[in-house]
């Protein structure tokens, strides 16, 4: 949920109480904290559990190579998404 409230907010096309609304979330700062996160590219906080935010280590101890490849490809995967559509946007702006 944290990765398509990211998506959504980059994209342009809701504004955060509508976010908000669409996931149920109950506070504005949590979406905040989440954008702060991508864009200090602190990936590893998305798959953390609530509560417990662990820094030492970047991620829980159980957390294995592969795992991390795992997660660091989805956030590569998300990005390149983004870039499309921003690309696509722009190639759109510059036509009108």
């Amino acid at each position: 949920m944290k990765w398509a409230v990211v998506k959504d907010k980059l994209s342009g096309e809701l504004t955060t109480k509508e976010i908000m609304e669409k996931y149920g979330i109950k506070n504005k700062s949590q979406v905040e904290t989440w954008m702060r996160w991508y864009r200090s590219n602190e990936i590893y906080r998305f798959d953390q559990p609530i509560g417990k935010q662990y820094t030492f280590g970047h991620g829980p101890e159980f957390a294995s190579e592969d795992d991390n490849r795992e997660r660091q490809l989805s956030h590569l995967k998300m990005e390149n998404e983004i870039l499309k559509k921003y690309m696509e946007i722009e190639k759109e702006l510059k036509k009108e």
